[in-house]
């Protein structure tokens, strides 16, 4: 990518990219991170990377080795050794385990591993007691080199959506078809067992193994937003029917145990009258509905303020995680009595706070929960409790209701701190955008900051899919850019921008700009800029800004529309060309998304915020900011088509300081194992210091 004159020399005395990479691989690959763990059955489950095993190890313990500060693990695959043994540089994609009969040890997985690192995976069985794949010769499961979707169908069969050849993909180059494969068969001779229009995004089978809730559900991804849920009946005479659960298409539709749960993106109208709100969380019995009843409880109703992140069930309660301004809130309900919500308190300003169950079926402690907390300055901590009954409110309105609380929460694991805290402070903002929406922002770096322009300050953002950017602990960004210091003694601003496309505000806040709305997102992130500098924190000359996928978008809007507010701009994984992206790799599933440019209707309004073609209209003697481009050759969600032709073009207008970065291996991640990660983060931190605290250095 770069040359000396865009920093590669470490002439600040800083020691440069190199100096960098170091660095930031030794946080990645720091020991003292936290293994996340999966509980199945009695042991924990995790997937490591470190400088030992670049590639990684799948791997487990038990609860008394997990939180002892040197957790004795016992490896089950090492993606190292396999890809030297196949000369092949896999890469690890995630696994799913077969359930075992009661009482019984888990014994077998599909692991799932991309060549490249795209999201073309070959999966294959894997015997966990014998630590090795399961053979053809005993039947074993492998399927090829697909973008494959397999859920276990029993002990000797598997779901699997995949390419079987012509007509078998939809559009947006996912499975179209889904075939049951029995042990042993020939996936040509598989039965089918669940289609889609080729229009749509995908179809998905996926077979639930909840011991006495056993069941297969069939969902047709209409579009990135909208889905028709299934589940498969036995009729009388023994055979079997897809019964599709009867909502609207934008009502997203979970199973759990008997209960339904319904999480709308529009209002809800039921046939009582009764309204489901956008962004609610509402619960319904199973059996009744599907018999025709609509009696739905909402459980969860947003305000203005708040929006729905995730929830979670244990065995007797379910547990959200709610955003108020931004700023994580954690409650919890109790059907039994009411799903009335309880507030958790769980954490403190600023930091994002997760809770999921542990194990629901676990025999012992089925209501535990983890609890992950992580802030900008505070590194990630997990803690483990107990959902149990809590004394009712008496200042509560009407008959007092039994509350939930957490009870024994207590640390079980906490990152390490990997860089220097003292005299940074986190700050939110809000800045006025041309339509007068108030966007928030989240400011870090220095407690006392100077208004004088000079500071080197950072952006980021996304702005789409619903996306939200939380708070949350990045040594990387610590260490790139918060700690590092310009010619004037000045460390850099790290700017987090919670812009319409997002959901920080639920789907309201993602709708506000979707299609011919989508520049609503493009002018938050530029009011945020023009607040940061009207503040006194920054100047045009100070003022970077990056984001990768749909970021990169944003990013090419940012060049191609505001290059007066910015001094370097790092685009990576980048959508750049709106009028073709609907044929590029998964394109046409984001058509719910952006619009679809076949539709000329649709193209006038596409091409707005089309960076590639908006770069047209730009002015011949405008300077852009200077702009880092990057991708991935095995990138086979976006393509690195794109962003070739953004960096051709933009050269061809004689454009100062751009360069261009294209690895092999890592698909839409950028980046196949740590080592690779940290050069390509270097290369963009110091790209974007280099443009921005660099002609301070020149004057100093």
């Amino acid at each position: 990518m770069a040359d000396g004159s865009d920093g590669s020399d470490g002439s600040d005395g800083s020691g440069g990219y190199d100096a960098l990479v170091d660095s930031l691989q030794e946080v990645l690959e720091a020991e003292d991170r936290i293994p996340g763990v999966v509980k199945r059955g009695h042991h924990y489950y995790n997937f490591w990377r470190d400088a030992e095993h670049p590639r990684g190890v799948w791997r487990r313990t038990d609860w008394a080795s997990y939180v002892t500060d040197e957790p004795e693990w016992e490896t089950l695959l090492d993606v190292d050794a396999l890809a030297a043994a196949e000369g092949v540089d896999w890469v690890y994609s995630g696994v799913q385990m077969l359930r075992p009969a009661a009482r019984e040890p888990y014994a077998r997985a599909l692991v799932k591993l991309s060549p490249d690192g795209g999201d073309a995976v070959r999966v294959r069985e894997y015997d966990v007691v014998r630590r090795a794949f399961v053979p053809a010769a005993e039947g074993g499961f492998d399927f090829e080199v697909a973008k494959s979707r397999v859920s276990w169908a029993g002990p000797d069969a598997v779901y699997l959506a995949s390419d079987f050849g012509p007509g078998s993909l939809t559009r947006s180059s996912y499975a179209r078809t889904v075939r049951i494969v029995e042990r042993g068969q020939d996936v040509g001779t598989a039965r089918e067992v669940f289609a889609v229009d080729p229009g749509h995004v995908m179809a998905v089978v996926v077979h639930d193994q909840t011991p006495g809730f056993e069941r297969t559900l069939a969902f047709d991804m209409v579009d990135f937003h909208r889905a028709r849920t299934h589940l498969l009946r036995t009729l009388p005479d023994g055979g079997e029917q897809w019964m599709r659960i009867e909502v609207p298409e934008d009502v997203r539709v979970d199973v759990h145990r008997d209960w339904l749960v319904f999480a709308p993106r529009t209002d809800w109208r039921l046939p009582d009258g009764a309204v489901v709100p956008a962004g609610a969380l509402a619960v319904t019995a199973l059996e009744p509905f599907l018999a025709g009843e609509r009696d739905v409880t909402v459980v969860f109703r947003p305000d203005a303020r708040t929006a729905l992140q995730g929830y979670s069930f244990t065995r007797d309660y379910l547990v959200l995680a709610v955003l108020e301004d931004v700023a994580s809130t954690v409650l919890a309900a109790d059907p039994t009595a009411g799903w009335r919500l309880t507030r958790l308190e769980t954490g403190a300003e600023f930091e994002t706070v997760s809770v999921t169950a542990v194990d629901d079926e676990d025999p012992e402690r089925p209501n535990d929960v983890w609890v992950t907390r992580s802030g900008f300055l505070t590194p990630t901590t997990l803690l483990r409790g107990t959902l149990d009954p809590a004394e009712p409110d008496p200042d509560a309105e009407g008959e007092p209701v039994p509350g939930v609380e957490i009870v024994a929460l207590a640390p079980v694991k906490a990152a390490g701190s990997h860089f220097e805290t003292s005299g940074l402070r986190v700050e939110q903002h809000f800045a006025t955008s041309d339509d007068g929406t108030r966007v928030p922002y989240f400011q870090i770096g220095p407690t006392r900051l100077v208004a004088d322009g000079q500071s080197p300050v950072l952006m980021t953002g996304y702005g789409g899919f619903q996306a939200s950017l939380t708070p949350s602990y990045s040594a990387v960004v610590g260490r790139a850019w918060l700690t590092r210091r310009d010619g004037h003694d000045r460390s850099g601003v790290y700017v987090v921008a919670n812009i319409r496309g997002g959901g920080e505000y639920g789907p309201e806040w993602h709708r506000a700009a979707l299609k011919e709305r989508r520049h609503r997102a493009y002018e938050d992130f530029a009011a945020v800029a023009r607040d940061l500098i009207d503040r006194g924190l920054t100047s045009p000359e100070r003022l970077a800004a990056t984001g990768r996928s749909n970021g990169g978008l944003l990013m090419g809007n940012m060049v191609t529309g505001y290059p007066e507010l910015f001094a370097a701009v790092s685009c990576g994984v980048p959508l750049l060309d709106l009028r073709r992206y609907t044929r590029l790799s998964a394109g046409h599933s984001w058509i719910a998304e952006y619009g679809d440019p076949d539709l000329p209707e649709e193209w006038e309004f596409i091409r707005t915020f089309s960076p590639l073609h908006r770069l047209d209209d730009v002015p011949e003697a405008t300077r852009f900011p200077a702009t880092l481009i990057w991708t991935a050759t095995s990138d086979d969600r976006v393509g690195p088509v794109q962003a070739r032709r953004m960096y051709a073009k933009l050269a061809e207008r004689g454009a100062e300081h751009v360069r261009y970065h294209e690895d092999l291996e890592g698909g839409h991640a950028g980046a196949a194992d740590q080592r690779q990660a940290a050069r390509l983060l270097a290369m963009s931190y110091e790209f974007l210091w280099r443009h921005t605290a660099a002609p301070v250095l020149a004057r100093g």
